[in-house]
């Protein structure tokens, strides 16, 4: 990844940030995009103290015009794009019957899918040029479906048929990478939609259930650098992808099951 302009979506904390940490300490050039300015400041600083060199480009990607603004700075302090890694994202924790605004439905679709089909449509003709790699850190949830997640979900498997689609259109010209993560330790499950609409901030410690975010980036950092079509990150998401076609109703109970677990308030 040496000299490579990468940008990265979701920078500000999360896999986003070890993600640009670990891209920083192999020599990238970094463009980092998240809302919340003062965390991305915070995030450049700790690339460059890696020896990397690292612009904050405050982004909201549901803005179509944000996402280009994105591209035009990478290229104006770069002059290229090698690598951009659609990360930003957003979760839900309500039953459907449950839901009182329907808006959320679209926030996450918003979020989670047409930010990346923005950046991705505004980067292409440089990455073309670059023969580059679009990468999209999407979820298991992309794959399967998860009780309390319909939204979040349902804005995944939008983003996986996309980058698939995208895949095949593409090559060989531009690499497509879709990451599939189960439970990795970051802020993303504490801080959810929930069927009000509002963001519900809990303070339930989910560490010794996830991945830690390190052994995440770290992985995924590998299958870009190998230029890898699909990242299913764990065993158990691995067996639960390669059995549903055979038993999908063992797999949905297993994964109520795991649901359940997940979120079992600590004794």
């Amino acid at each position: 990844m040496r000299n490579k302009s990468v940008i990265i979506t979701g920078a500000s904390e999360g896999i986003g940030r070890e993600l640009a940490k670990r891209a920083a300490a192999l020599g990238a050039r970094l463009v980092l995009a998240a809302r919340n300015e003062k965390k991305l400041a915070e995030v450049v600083s700790d690339c460059e103290a890696l020896g990397a060199t690292a612009v904050a480009v405050p982004t909201d990607v549901t803005s179509e015009q944000d996402c280009r603004s994105l591209i035009d700075q990478a290229l104006s302090r770069f002059g290229n794009v090698d690598i951009l890694i659609n990360n930003a994202g957003i979760s839900m924790s309500a039953r459907f019957d449950c839901v009182e605004d329907l808006s959320i439905f679209e926030r996450l679709m918003r979020v989670n899918y047409l930010g990346t089909v923005y950046c991705t449509y505004h980067a292409l003709p440089h990455l073309k040029r670059s023969r580059g790699l679009i990468v999209g850190v999407s979820s298991l949830q992309g794959k399967l479906g998860f009780p309390l997640s319909t939204g979040y979900a349902a804005s995944k498997h939008a983003m996986q048929g996309f980058l698939d689609s995208l895949r095949i259109e593409l090559r060989p010209e531009v690499g497509v990478l879709i990451v599939s993560p189960g439970p990795v330790d970051t802020r993303i499950h504490a801080r959810k939609l929930v069927g009000s609409g509002q963001v519900e901030v809990s303070e339930q410690d989910f560490h010794f259930k996830s991945m830690p975010v390190e052994r995440a980036a770290t992985q995924i950092i590998q299958a870009v650098i190998h230029r890898r079509r699909e990242l299913v990150m764990t065993w158990g998401g691995k067996a639960a992808v390669w059995l549903k076609p055979f038993v999908p109703g063992f797999v949905d109970s297993q994964v109520e099951t795991a649901v359940a677990r997940f979120y079992a308030q600590d004794d």
